[in-house]
């Protein structure tokens, strides 16, 4: 049996088990390094985490299996956030169920070359003048993220611009000073988001910590804790590695724009402290690129993610598919084989002012519009919450009543009858005359004189009330005072009235009160009398003129003047006036001090005075009254208690000193009460078109309204008679399948353009496109005009063929558009980098998509220092295009015109174009349709977004005023004399409508119509074209 040192090992135990230790540390280290080359790591769960408070993991109750999952999910290097959002998908679930898979994302695995030199500053992008505070908005933007508008660095992780409406994004690398797991938080006004990659990968990106999502959300500088998700999980990060960062923020137009990133160690107690310039280094070296260079700016999750928003749909109906987007697609029927449809016939409408003098900038009043059928939707539907003017009404009007004139509320059976016959007996608004303007109210509100009541109706009549003396006292009746007997009064506009003996007749209510005691009565009114001037009654022989209404008496203090407006007064069937909606009347109070002139157990009316005997006096002295109840008058313009007369009581002489007590303390308190909301209330309505209230002159003034709306009995009949002559020539070979859209001119003294567009079925062929020209001509209508050379007048047309002497389509001469003719597209530019590679970005993918290449891009450069604008147009897949450069400062009327001088066919359509339009794609088959050669030119109308908008979410307006976007064939074009590049040399705006006047005048029409889906992009004028200021005032076609 071999010997065993059991004694040594006892005496050497404790440096045995300092081996074992030191060995198991070795394998411990081994097995770290080999996982960390592998891309992971080792990690020890701390039972502690920030400012001291326990782990989550550890405290909660699901015990052992709720921390092992949590302890899953550390080992794997991701947030709980992170395992929510999978790479390339939005961590809001921008994308819908239903909605498939989102487009594969271009994302940045190749890092470029890093050195040295880099470190202390990262790169910082930034896109202005983009309005909305959620760093959603900011990846709506068009150019986001390849081209900002400016592109600088920053030395370390905190940035205040001071400015509005602009994004930032910032990147780069972040280099450790230690090994360890490390916290970070990012603080901002407005949203912001940080995004960490676990290596130098911008395409591992991950987002580990943010500020709010909707725009609303923001903190204080330094505030790093006020959201839980400002404060990422645990990171472990090595000192020898760098990794790369995203941090995008968002900014609105308030607040103190800030946003800083801060990091701490994992140890409890540990404050946040701004990532300084010692940790960050640049991501590449933009200094020397210029904006068009765009491929080594990095794209990660956080510049794709949330691109688009989810919208199961539209908001904007113009967004909703419709059959005229896409119908260029369709063959069309050969023009050849039309020809002998219809008869043809001479087209010179009346409206055309060739050789008619036109001042400057008149020829806006020219441009009539076109109705369109079907509906098109490009009324702006959306955009109507502020904006109504498509209605017709006034804005103060539409504001404080609404739409309630339209409606007539329905009423019980019995209640029509009592209205009629309240309307019928009231007397207090018959004439309409009565009424004062506002000058002529406050000219008369104090020109009333004291007036005594009339002996006539002293003799028919109750005997009337003389002021109390004392309480108890028993009032005489009333004898006419003489002018020295009446005592002095101030002048007054409240009135009371004291008739007795008339029935109650509600104005408001329908149905008349049973009368009620003294102690159930009414609450005095506020009355004001206006009278007429220079309708008083004449003076008598024996004092002052007797008063209008009998029974009125001045009271002897003033009251505080209520302003009174008249209620609104919905239209009525037989044109009479009334108080107005009984829903609006307000109860009045069940207590009440009495006021003179009132009689115990008299009945009280509910706004109405009581008729008189004198109430037939001539109208030339009729004044005019106006109502209040007391409970509608604010407590501010109550009368105060020395104002208030005393009551007197002749029954009970207790009551009365109560009730002087009590005025003598102050006026009591009117109870409000609610009012009464009748939830069965129903009315009647008819169907109103508007779009009939509508002309075809150039509305300049509503910016929302669409295109003119054709009916449809008009539009169907044309194309009845239209298929007839089709099938009557062809034995019937074309079915109609649906009509696509119908364009109508109207000439109410020649007849009527239309531009047919049908689609049709071709028997034992395919689907068929149809788009002609066609003349709905009146009898008897006479072209005066000349043709088209312009030598000779149209003889009188021969009677109509139609026996029932209806209109007639013909074939209007020289109006037949061409599908194959060249379309140039003349856009001047500057220092427009970002947009000019938006452009050719835009023309390439509508030759992709349409697969027309009979177009041309023409880009007059105005030597551009920011992009190299001749490379952009080689490198674009365009089918033709020409590069023109000038010198000097950015001039739209010479760039326009030097682009049209270099087009050589004469026979080709020049379209005048902005920069920052985004196109529909059957644009290039609207402007062929709508320009024809010595008769149309064409001016569409654009939508212009507003800030932070995009043609996937628009808001904005219609350009009605501008008219920089401009089809014309070149002919034309230098027929009138092209662009007046005298006057407007270092200026642009207005060169737009200077044009237009020439074109009128000579003889073409101008067809104007909206657009669907074509747009102006919202963009910064800030250091656009690096030239002086402009001395016009417009902005169109900048």
């Amino acid at each position: 049996m071999p010997w065993f040192p059991v004694k040594k090992i006892r005496k050497q135990i404790k440096l045995l088990l300092l081996l074992v230790l030191v060995t198991c540390a070795a394998w411990l280290t081994y097995v770290h390094l080999s996982l960390v080359r592998q891309g992971r790591a080792l990690r020890q769960r701390l039972g502690y985490g920030r400012d001291g408070e326990k782990l989550s993991g550890v405290t909660e109750g699901r015990g052992v299996r709720a921390a092992l999952s949590t302890q899953r999910a550390e080992d794997s290097s991701e947030s709980r956030e992170e395992e929510q959002v999978p790479e390339g998908r939005d961590p809001n679930m921008l994308f819908p169920v239903g909605a498939g898979k989102p487009p594969p994302l271009n994302l940045t695995h190749q890092v470029p070359p890093w050195w040295e030199e880099y470190k202390g500053q990262v790169n910082l992008h930034v896109f202005e003048d983009w309005c909305g505070g959620a760093v959603g908005h900011l990846r709506r933007n068009l150019h986001f993220p390849l081209f900002p508008h400016t592109r600088t660095t920053v030395k370390k992780l905190a940035v205040s611009p001071k400015w509005k409406n602009y994004g930032l994004r910032i990147f780069g690398f972040i280099h450790p000073a230690r090994d360890g797991d490390v916290q970070f938080s990012v603080a901002s006004d407005d949203n912001s988001e940080f995004w960490l990659s676990p290596n130098e990968s911008p395409a591992g990106a991950q987002l580990v910590a943010f500020v709010g999502k909707t725009g609303s959300e923001w903190t204080a500088p330094g505030e790093f804790t006020k959201f839980s998700s400002q404060v990422s999980k645990p990171k472990r990060l090595m000192a020898s590695r760098r990794y790369y960062f995203e941090l995008l923020h968002k900014q609105d137009d308030r607040g103190s724009d800030h946003v800083e990133v801060g990091w701490r160690a994992f140890l409890p107690g540990l404050k946040f402290e701004v990532i300084g310039s010692a940790h960050i280094s640049l991501y590449t070296d933009e200094s020397s690129l210029k904006m068009d260079h765009v491929a080594h700016v990095p794209q990660s999750p956080a510049s794709h993610v949330g691109g688009r928003l989810p919208q199961e749909e539209p908001r904007a109906d113009m967004l909703r598919p419709d059959p005229r987007d896409t119908f260029f697609l369709t063959p069309r029927v050969e023009p050849s084989s039309l020809e002998n449809v219809l008869e043809p016939c001479a087209y010179a409408p009346t409206y055309v002012v060739k050789d008619f003098p036109i001042a400057r900038y008149q020829g806006l009043q020219f441009v009539y519009l076109s109705f369109v059928y079907p509906n098109d939707h490009t009324r702006l539907t959306h955009m109507e919450t502020e904006n109504k003017c498509f209605y017709r009404e006034s804005p103060l009007y539409l504001e404080r009543f609404g739409f309630y004139k339209y409606m007539k509320m329905d009423r019980e059976e019995g209640e029509e009858d009592e209205e009629e016959e309240v309307q019928r007996r009231a007397f207090l608004f018959l004439n309409p005359d009565d009424f004062l303007d506002d000058e002529e109210e406050g000219e008369l509100l104090d020109s009333l004189e004291p007036t005594e009541a009339s002996p006539l109706q002293s003799r028919r009549h109750l005997p009337l009330p003389a002021a109390p003396t004392a309480p108890g006292a028993t009032p005489a009746p009333p004898v006419p005072p003489s002018p020295g007997d009446l005592p002095t009064t101030r002048r007054s506009r409240a009135l009371s009235w004291a008739d007795r003996a008339a029935r109650p007749l509600p104005l408001f209510l329908g149905r008349a009160l049973r009368p009620r005691a003294a102690a159930q009565q009414q609450p005095p009114k506020v009355y004001v009398t206006r009278v007429r001037p220079g309708l008083r009654a004449p003076l008598g022989p024996r004092g002052p003129p007797w008063p209008p209404f009998p029974g009125v008496f001045l009271r002897p203090r003033p009251l505080p003047r209520v302003q009174l407006r008249a209620p609104p007064r919905p239209p009525r069937s037989r044109g009479r006036r009334t108080g107005g909606s009984p829903g609006a009347e307000l109860r009045p109070p069940a207590r009440a001090q009495a006021t003179q002139g009132s009689l115990e157990g008299q009945p009280r009316l509910l706004g109405l005075p009581a008729p008189t005997a004198a109430a037939n006096l001539s109208s030339e002295a009729q004044p005019v009254t106006s109502f209040l109840s007391l409970s509608q008058v604010s407590r501010a313009q109550l009368p105060a208690a020395g104002d208030e007369e005393e009551a007197d009581d002749d029954d009970d002489g207790a009551r009365g000193e109560d009730e002087d007590s009590e005025e003598a303390a102050g006026a009591p308190r009117g109870r409000w009460r609610e009012d009464a909301i009748d939830w069965q209330r129903t009315f009647s309505v008819g169907a109103v078109d508007f779009e009939q209230l509508r002309s075809d002159w150039n509305d300049l003034r509503c910016n929302v309204s669409g295109n003119l709306q054709l009916p449809e009995a008009e539009a169907v009949d044309v194309v009845a008679q239209y298929m007839e002559r089709l099938n009557a020539r062809h034995g019937g070979r074309y079915a109609l399948l649906r009509i696509v859209n119908v364009e109508k001119r109207r000439d109410s003294a020649r007849g009527s353009r239309f531009l047919l567009e049908l689609e049709l079925q071709e028997r034992g062929g395919g689907r068929l496109r149809l788009s002609e020209y066609v003349f709905l001509r009146l009898p008897g209508a006479h072209a005066g005009g000349a043709d088209a050379d312009g030598e000779s007048p149209e003889p009188a047309p021969a009677a109509p063929t139609r026996p029932d002497g209806r209109p007639e389509l013909c074939r209007p001469l020289r109006l037949a558009w061409r599908q194959d003719v060249m379309v140039h597209f003349i856009v001047p530019v500057k220092n427009q980098a970002r947009w000019v590679a938006q452009f050719l970005a835009d023309m390439a993918a509508l030759h992709a998509r349409t697969g027309d290449s009979h177009f041309s891009i023409t880009l007059v450069d105005f030597e551009s220092e920011d992009m190299d604008v001749e490379q952009a147009l080689r490198s674009a897949r365009l089918p033709r295009y020409q590069y023109l450069r000038r010198t000097g400062n950015f001039e739209r009327s010479a760039g326009l015109q030097a682009g049209v001088d270099a087009v050589e066919d004469a026979s080709s359509i020049v379209f005048l174009c902005d920069l920052h339009i985004h196109f529909p794609p059957n644009i290039l088959d609207g402007i062929r349709k709508h320009c024809v050669e010595g008769k149309l030119a064409f001016a569409p109308v654009v939508m212009r977004l507003g800030c932070g908008s995009s043609p996937g979410d628009p808001h904005g307006y219609w350009e009605v005023n501008g008219f920089g976007l401009f089809g014309i064939y070149k002919s034309d074009f230098d027929r009138v004399g092209g662009m007046n590049t005298e006057e407007f040399r270092d200026q642009w705006g207005g060169e737009d409508w200077e044009l237009l006047d020439r074109v009128l005048q000579a003889g073409l029409e101008v067809e104007r119509l909206r657009v669907r889906n074509f747009y102006h992009h919202y963009h910064s004028k800030r250091g656009m074209w690096g030239a002086r200021g402009r001395k016009g005032s417009r902005t169109e076609g900048s």
